[in-house]
């Protein structure tokens, strides 16, 4: 069982979606199931709605789901879990005040040293519980670091051990009585069967804990996991806020197409041998392999996505491009692929297309011309040739190339340069009269 596990508190990432592109593409690998749980138990930074943005967002990737889960569904589960550790004195009533434990950190910081819980409520009695809350006083259950390393499995760094004093005794359950990020997710994770896991390399602290949570509840199936190298931008930083190309919506809005980005994103930091440069997820089925993921940080390129973007254009069918358009015409989507030499995304193309059909206005260097040229066309039978079409210009305007070319191209592409009008005009000349207008 594999699973994708975003949290409603912000905009979708490049680095989630990579995350889910590869559980759904090993899922399909192996044969098995794969589920999306919403991580929702954080209420104060939910927003609402992106629950279902990120919904969405993966149905424009045709990542498919058997199950969608809510974590804050789980509340009751968590906590009765949180108890059942405690009278089996696996975990502890923490009394600690806010104010105390920041003070123990600045004492470790000032003394150069990690900070640990220093256990002083270790020793508290479930008894406790009844009459702190009656008499609403504010407490957290801790669990017990544990006695002994914790080995995660990983498929690409192999195995990563971690001390007990590294996983510390760390809250579970909060003040307000709901978990912790990491009680939520272990608990949840064992109670779906999830046995796979493949998240960020940012999750490297969160794993140990998550399988000591796990081995303290009894829970004793393996857990097999792969922590994906952080993505970051040219300048060798990590992706954040400031790189528009690290959201996903800003991408497909620039429009980049989804089988363009999946393509870039299982090709970034793997070292696979793909057959060709260019695919879509499908045909990775074939020989993508999780072993085979770099293990260190990779770059995110714009300049290679817009090339794939641009293949990945010209592969699409031409009828199913030009809807992309708002037409539904094979030669729509043939000038559209006219224009890759040029540009690289949908948005750049439709720029180009919308230029052709707008309205051109007779004025500036070339305005006596081109409304000569407009009338002619005006009154011109259909060519089905441009070099018909043109020597007609040439002879009823007595215009030579000069006067020519310019102001003919202005008014069919309402652009001085660009493809050649041989290319173009194939395409559009039975919209010819509405183009020149």
């Amino acid at each position: 069982m594999l699973r994708f596990a975003p949290s409603p508190t912000g905009d979708m990432h490049i680095g989630n979606l990579r995350v889910a592109i590869f559980n759904y593409l090993y899922s399909l690998q192996i044969n098995d199931e794969f589920i999306i749980r919403i991580e929702d138990t954080d209420k104060a930074k939910n927003i609402e709605g992106k629950d279902e943005e990120i919904l969405l967002l993966l149905e424009k990737f045709a990542i498919i789901y058997s199950q969608k889960l809510y974590q804050s569904e789980n509340l009751h589960i968590h906590q009765t879990l949180a108890i059942k550790l405690l009278e089996e004195k696996k975990a502890f009533i923490c009394l600690c005040s806010a104010e105390d434990l920041e003070k123990d950190r600045e004492k470790a910081k000032s003394n150069s040293i990690a900070y640990r819980y220093s256990g002083i409520c270790m020793d508290s009695d479930i008894a406790q519980m009844q009459e702190l809350k009656e008499n609403k006083i504010p407490f957290v259950i801790r669990l017990k670091k544990p006695t002994s390393d914790t080995i995660t499995q990983d498929v690409i760094k192999g195995d990563i051990t971690t001390a007990p004093n590294d996983i510390d005794s760390f809250v579970i359950l909060k003040a307000d009585g709901t978990p912790t990020y990491n009680f939520a997710c272990a608990c949840d994770d064992m109670l779906s069967g999830v046995n796979f896991i493949i998240c960020g390399e940012n999750h490297l602290s969160n794993t140990p804990k998550q399988k000591h949570i796990k081995t303290s509840l009894g829970y004793e199936s393996e857990t097999k996991y792969v922590h994906l190298p952080i993505i970051l931008n040219m300048d060798g930083k990590k992706m954040g806020k400031r790189d528009d190309a690290s959201g996903v919506k800003w991408l497909l809005e620039e429009g980049f197409l989804p089988d363009a980005i999946i393509n870039y994103l299982i090709l970034l930091g793997n070292n696979s041998q793909a057959p060709t440069e260019i695919f879509t997820l499908p045909e990775a089925l074939e020989w993508f392999k999780l072993e085979n993921i770099s293990e260190k940080d990779v770059k995110f390129d714009i300049d290679r996505l817009r090339f794939i973007n641009r293949e990945h254009i010209r592969l699409m069918d031409d009828k199913k491009l030009s809807t992309l358009f708002g037409w539904s015409e094979d030669n729509i989507g043939k000038l559209a692929k006219n224009y890759l030499e040029e540009v690289s995304t949908t948005n750049e193309i439709d720029a180009k297309i919308k230029s052709i059909f707008s309205k051109k206005e007779l004025n500036g260097e070339w305005a006596e011309e081109m409304k000569i040229i407009q009338d002619i066309i005006f009154d011109a039978p259909m060519f089905e040739e441009f070099n018909d079409f043109k020597k007609h210009i040439m002879d009823k305007s007595g215009l030579n190339s000069k006067k020519l070319f310019k102001p003919l191209r202005i008014l069919m592409t309402g652009e001085e340069q660009g493809v050649e009008l041989d290319k173009i005009y194939p395409l559009i000349k039975s919209y010819i009269t509405e183009v020149i207008s």
